[in-house]
């Protein structure tokens, strides 16, 4: 292991010299400070990160939390934060929630004896109004930055999110104005508020559509595409005469289309279906999804943006993108449907 010392003696400069020039101490000529660190890289020497957060009480770690990496709407998400956070100094400790609220609270309590100097957290979402381990980033005066919807326990903390009951809106709307009106609805976690939201965008736009609410629409299918799967496999049982499915987000949505499919519905010819999200596989579906596209990259950008507000000393504010409609080949007018008596929909 190379020395401050190894490199003095090297360059013939005395240790002092050589920890200013990596200090990049003002009172050191540029071409002092230009040999030595040429020296410096030549002998491999690599700093100790840790000794000099212990000088200047920064580590330049960023902490971040998500469910799970195989979740594909994290990915581009997480590009960009690393990506910002690499050009500001810092590097990222990556840990897993499992959306387990205990795996959650040992993930953040790791984090914070690694003494990291800001959290992002995509949260374990829980029907409880407070959850003990926020209040702790609380009290340890970290920053954080909530990637999603706040909820009751995490009300206080800064957060960028989707604008959801808008987007759903929009994509209940182009079903409307497709001609569909038995729209059913694929809906979320019952503790998430992006959930909550989505299902409420729903309501709105069927009540401004003059659509009257049909409980026998609604079927809870959680986030993935087996929870799709087996809502779709519901809903063909319960034979709602549907035309139109509206999934709570690309993965639901997938794995929805994709048992139709296998049981012979034809997409869009007998059911227009749409997701939320446009993850990168919904382009590429055997059938390509109609979606509502978060922009995630600007998600990542405007968490650290927060975070760096935070670490000045900034108060903690809300950030909503809104998302957009990505028309694909998954949706089409009723009017290029069979009749409900020919449809293999029940």
């Amino acid at each position: 292991m190379i020395r401050l010392k190894d490199i003095a003696q090297a360059g013939g400069v005395s240790v002092m010299t050589v920890s200013k020039v990596m200090r990049d101490a003002p009172d050191i000529s540029a071409a002092t400070k230009s040999r030595i660190r040429d020296l410096a890289e030549k002998m491999g020497y690599v700093p100790d990160a840790s000794a000099r957060g212990l000088r200047n009480r920064q580590t330049k770690l960023l902490g971040l939390i998500i469910s799970a990496a195989t979740n594909p709407i994290y990915a581009r998400v997480t590009m960009a934060l690393e990506a910002h956070a690499y050009q500001a100094g810092y590097d990222v400790l990556l840990a897993h929630s499992l959306n387990d609220p205990k795996r959650e609270a040992t993930c953040i309590r790791r984090l914070l004896a690694r003494r990291v100097d800001g959290i992002f957290i995509s949260p374990v979402y829980r029907l409880q109004d407070s959850a003990p381990i926020y209040q702790e980033i609380q009290r340890h005066h970290t920053p954080c930055v909530i990637l999603g919807h706040r909820a009751s326990f995490c009300e206080n903390f800064a957060n960028v999110e989707t604008d959801s009951l808008k987007a759903a809106m929009t994509a209940t709307q182009h079903l409307i104005q497709l001609g569909h009106r038995r729209i059913a609805y694929l809906s979320g976690p019952l503790a998430a508020p992006w959930a909550k939201d989505r299902l409420e965008g729903y309501r709105l736009a069927l009540r401004e559509a003059r659509i009257p609410w049909d409980d026998h629409l609604i079927f809870q299918a959680g986030g993935t595409i087996e929870e799709g799967n087996h809502a779709a496999e519901q809903m063909l049982h319960e034979g709602t005469k549907a035309t139109a499915i509206q999934a709570v987000n690309d993965l639901v949505a997938i794995g929805a289309a994709g048992h139709m499919i296998r049981q012979g519905v034809r997409i869009p010819e007998e059911l227009s279906i749409i997701g939320f999200g446009n993850i990168l596989t919904s382009e590429h579906f055997q059938v390509p999804l109609t979606t509502m596209r978060q922009p995630k990259l600007r998600q990542g950008e405007a968490a650290m943006g927060l975070m760096e507000s935070l670490m000045k000393g900034g108060s903690p504010r809300s950030i909503v993108i809104e998302a957009k409609l990505i028309v694909r080949a998954s949706t089409a007018s009723l009017d290029t449907l069979p009749l409900p008596s020919e449809t293999s929909l029940g």
